[in-house]
């Protein structure tokens, strides 16, 4: 989520500062002015909406004084537009601070995880060290009996890997991501992994990136092979939290955690990440699994 640096460019970009605002001419030209930067800066700040928006504290005021009794002056009228204004982005930089504390916090925790990980995957990638060759003098040579089941077990798997259609769309993009899906969904997660990573690395900001990101995840975890999917899970939510498929990532990223025994307090840090930014527009099935998962780990 990169709502606090969205945030800072918009506020830098639309002048919120008193000394321009001062500049600006008359009272109610400053007001109004406010008024437009503030609804310029919430669809910065929230995109889309989807209920993330500070609901506005400006009302239209209808006059109910009595006749005969002065009304009240338009400086008064425009002083209280001001504090409501005033009001509103407090309460937005109130937001925008949490969620920027928020983010650091997860940051940092999995920045620390993930350098452990490579650690542990450069030492197991590691080649294993060659053993002196054996004298053949004397030794009779193995029967070939145990050599035709991994010779069937290897045909069956290219013949599977076969029967998948590689699309022909016209879109060699396109056709890249559905064929890695349809990898995905006959369950050939080596070879569904190796065309999302060519995905990945031909098309970063293609129009299927987020999903083929999140795609790429789930594939290691259905593999079992959780630290890889925990990455690619959380580097695909960090690369595009508006993605399509970014609130899908720190879903299946919480369950990545669980499976490499994580705290429970790292997998509700993200849960909380999830329900905060996605809340709104998450389905009801994925909802349910939250609450489900938040049950699991007791989070508060």
């Amino acid at each position: 989520m990169r709502i606090a640096f969205a945030a800072a460019l918009a506020f830098a970009a639309f002048g919120f500062n008193g000394t321009a605002i001062a500049q600006d001419g008359t009272v109610g030209q400053r007001v109004d002015k406010l008024e437009r930067e503030m609804r310029a800066v919430q669809r910065k700040v929230f995109p889309g909406g989807a209920g993330m928006t500070v609901e506005p504290q400006i009302t239209q005021q209808v006059d109910t004084t009595p006749p005969g009794v002065p009304a009240t002056t338009p400086l008064a009228d425009l002083t209280q537009r001001v504090a409501a204004l005033e009001s509103q982005i407090q309460t937005m930089t109130g937001q925008i601070e949490q969620n920027q504390y928020r983010m650091r916090q997860l940051e940092e925790a999995f920045g620390a995880y993930k350098a452990a990980n490579d650690a542990r995957i450069k030492a197991l990638e590691a080649p294993e060290p060659v053993a002196d060759a054996m004298p053949t003098e004397g030794v009779v040579a193995a029967s070939g009996d145990s050599a035709p089941a991994p010779a069937r077990a290897s045909a069956d798997r290219a013949a599977k890997v076969a029967a998948v259609e590689k699309p022909s769309t016209g879109d060699a993009g396109e056709d890249l991501y559905l064929y890695g899906f349809r990898l995905w969904q006959a369950k050939l997660y080596p070879e569904a992994a190796k065309a999302l990573e060519q995905y990945k690395a031909k098309y970063p900001t293609g129009k299927r990136a987020s999903f083929a990101r999140n795609l790429l995840g789930r594939t290691y975890l259905d593999d079992n092979r959780a630290s890889l999917a925990a990455i690619a899970l959380y580097e695909n939510y960090t690369a595009n939290p508006n993605g399509e498929r970014a609130a899908d990532s720190l879903y299946y990223l919480a369950q990545a955690l669980v499976k490499l025994k994580k705290p429970a307090g790292e997998v509700c840090k993200v849960y909380e990440e999830l329900n905060s930014v996605y809340g709104a527009t998450l389905s009801a099935e994925m909802k349910a699994g939250v609450a489900k998962g938040r049950a699991d780990q007791r989070c508060k």
